[in-house]
C-alpha cells in the first residue's frame, strides 16, 4: 500500500509538472522569448556587423593584429609581404555602439568650374559632411565663412526670391534640408586647410592667446546659430612645435566649453518631457607625418574630441625624388623607399599615444598623385604632367586613363595605375583597394571612412563610386552597421528667418 500510495503521489506531481510546462510554453510570451533568444545566436550584432558569441559567454576580445586575407589577391602586381605588427595599443573595439562613420569633404568653391553643387552629393551615404572652409582673422581670431555668395546667398532651384525677411540660400541652405531628409546625417564646419592655415598661419597668432582662442570659439558658436550647424572641424595643418601643439589642445578646450554651454541655453522639452540638447560635435583633421603630429599631445586632445579624420593620403608626390605610394596601409619591405609612410605606422603612434582606435577616421584620397617618366613603384620619375583641376592630380572620376592598366601592390597595401608606353603611374585607391581599407577599419576596430573631397568620386549612381561601395561594405546591405544619432534641427537664435522657423515654405 505504502508503495502504490508513493507510485500514486509520484503520477500525480509528474501530471502536474506536465500541465505546467504545457502552460509555460504555449504562452504567447514564451513564444517571443524563445524566438529572440534563437534569433540573438544566429544574427550578428546590428550596431558593427561582428559576430555575437553564444548567449552567457562574454564577447571575444578585439583583434589586434590584421589578418592576412586582405593582403591577397590575383589581380596586378603580387610582392612579397607579411603581417604587420599589431597596434601598440589597442583601444577600440570591433563592436562601439555608435557604429560607423562616413565622413566627406565638401568644398564651396567646388560649386564653380567643377559644377559640384549639393545635389550632387550622396547624402544617404553619409553620416558627416565637413563644409570646407571657414576660416578666422589673423589678428582677433574671429571665424568667418570665405565665400557668402556660394555659402548664403545663391538661390538655387526652388528657392523663393519673394520670401520676406533676411532668409538662408546656398549651400548652406541645401544642407540644411538634406538633414531634414536624412536625420542621420550631420553637418560641420571646417575652420582652417592648408591655404589659409600652413601658408597664411592665420591660426598662429589667435590660438596663442586665451583672448584669442576666445574669440575663436565664441565666433564658432555663432556661426553654428546661425547656419544650422552640427558642430566644429578643425584643420590646422600644423601645429610646428609642442608648444603650438598646446595651443591647439587650448583652442579645442574653449570650443568644447563654448557649444556646450550654448547647447544648455537651447535644451528644450521632448514629447515624454525628456529634456533634450544638442551634443554639437568637435573634430580635426590630423597628420600623417610623424614630424607633425609629434608636436600633438594626442593624448590629452583625443577626449576633448568626437573623432579625429586621419589624413590617410599625400604620403608622396611631386615633392618626392621616386614615384611612391601615397596612401598605403602598410610599409613595403622589398621596396622601403616607396613608402615613406604608412597608415598601420600612424595608428599604432596614434594608439600609443593614448588615442582609442574607435576615434579615428580613416582618411582616404578621392584622387590620384601622377608621376611621369618612370619605370614603376618606387623609381625615379620626371615631372607629374596635368591634372583635373591641379597639376599631377587627377580625380578618382576618370581613372584610370586609356591606356593604363590597375595593380595591386599587395606588400605596401596599396593601389595604383600604369601605362608602360607613356611611362605614367599614377597612385591612387581604387574601389578594390578601398574595400580592402573598410577590411582593416573593421579588423583594428576603427571609427569609420572619411575622404577628401566629395567631387572626385564617381556619380552616386554609378556603380564603381568608392563612397557607395565602401558604405555599402561598412554598414551591410541595410546600413544598420553605420552610426545612428539623430541631428538637430531646432536654432532658435538664428539670423535667418527660414531656418529658425524650420523652413516652413520647403
Amino acid at each position: 500500500m505504502r508503495l502504490m500510495a508513493r507510485t500514486s503521489i509520484l503520477f500525480l506531481a509528474t501530471s502536474l509538472l506536465f500541465l505546467l510546462l504545457s502552460l509555460i510554453f504555449s504562452s504567447p510570451s514564451w513564444s517571443s522569448l524563445s524566438s529572440h533568444v534563437l534569433t540573438y545566436l544566429k544574427s550578428p550584432d546590428s550596431s558593427r556587423g561582428q559576430q555575437q558569441t553564444k548567449i552567457f559567454t562574454t564577447t571575444t576580445s578585439p583583434p589586434t593584429t590584421l589578418s592576412t586575407d586582405i593582403r591577397t589577391s590575383n589581380k596586378g602586381i603580387v610582392t612579397p609581404g607579411k603581417p604587420p605588427e599589431k597596434l601598440a595599443h589597442p583601444t577600440g573595439s570591433p563592436n562601439p555602439a555608435m557604429g560607423y562613420k562616413s565622413v566627406a569633404y565638401f568644398t564651396n568653391w567646388g560649386i564653380y568650374g567643377r559644377k559640384y553643387t549639393p545635389e550632387k552629393i550622396p547624402a544617404d551615404k553619409l553620416t558627416h559632411i565637413l563644409y570646407s572652409f571657414g576660416d578666422n582673422k589673423p589678428d582677433t581670431g574671429e571665424v568667418f565663412l570665405t565665400d557668402k555668395w556660394a555659402d548664403t546667398d545663391i538661390h538655387y532651384a526652388n528657392d523663393s526670391w519673394n520670401d520676406v525677411g533676411t532668409n538662408l540660400y546656398g549651400n548652406l541652405k541645401q544642407l540644411n534640408l538634406m538633414k531634414r531628409q536624412n536625420r542621420n546625417l550631420k553637418v560641420l564646419l571646417s575652420i582652417g586647410g592648408w591655404t589659409y592655415t600652413n601658408e597664411q598661419k592665420h591660426l598662429d597668432g589667435p590660438a596663442a592667446t586665451p583672448e584669442g582662442r576666445k574669440t575663436f570659439a565664441d565666433s564658432c558658436v555663432q556661426l553654428i546659430k546661425d547656419h544650422g550647424f552640427d558642430g566644429i572641424d578643425i584643420d590646422w595643418e600644423y601645429p610646428q612645435n609642442p608648444t603650438q601643439g598646446e595651443q591647439l589642445l587650448q583652442l579645442l578646450q574653449a570650443t568644447r566649453q563654448a557649444m556646450d554651454t550654448y547647447a544648455q541655453t537651447i535644451a528644450m522639452k521632448d514629447q515624454y518631457g525628456n529634456i533634450a540638447a544638442p551634443h554639437f560635435l568637435l573634430t580635426i583633421a590630423a597628420p600623417a607625418g610623424k614630424s607633425n603630429y609629434q608636436n600633438m599631445p594626442l593624448g590629452k586632445i583625443a577626449p576633448v574630441l568626437d573623432f579625429i579624420n586621419l589624413m590617410g593620403y599625400d604620403f608622396s608626390g611631386a615633392w618626392d625624388k621616386t614615384a611612391n605610394h601615397q596612401a598605403n596601409l602598410f610599409p613595403a619591405i622589398t621596396l622601403p623607399q616607396s613608402t615613406p609612410y604608412s597608415i598601420h605606422t600612424v595608428i599604432n603612434d596614434y594608439c600609443a599615444a593614448g588615442v582609442p582606435t574607435e576615434k579615428i577616421v580613416l582618411g582616404m584620397p578621392l584622387y590620384g598623385r601622377a608621376f611621369l617618366d618612370t619605370n614603376g613603384v618606387g623609381q625615379p620619375f620626371s615631372g607629374i604632367g596635368e591634372g583635373s583641376w591641379e597639376k599631377g592630380i587627377w580625380d578618382f572620376k576618370v581613372l584610370p586613363k586609356d591606356g593604363a592598366k590597375e595593380y595591386i601592390d599587395e606588400e605596401a597595401g596599396a593601389s595604383y595605375s600604369y601605362d608602360k608606353d607613356t611611362k605614367t603611374l599614377i597612385s591612387y585607391d581604387t574601389v578594390e583597394m578601398a574595400l580592402r581599407k573598410v577590411q582593416y577599419i573593421k579588423k583594428e576596430g576603427l571609427g569609420g571612412a572619411m575622404w577628401w573631397e566629395l567631387n572626385g568620386d564617381k556619380p552616386k549612381e554609378d556603380s564603381r563610386s568608392i563612397i557607395t561601395n565602401v558604405v555599402k561594405e561598412l554598414g551591410g546591405h541595410d546600413g544598420k552597421m553605420m552610426e545612428h544619432c539623430a541631428n538637430w534641427l531646432t536654432y532658435p537664435d538664428s539670423k535667418f528667418e527660414n531656418l529658425k522657423k524650420g523652413f516652413p515654405n520647403n
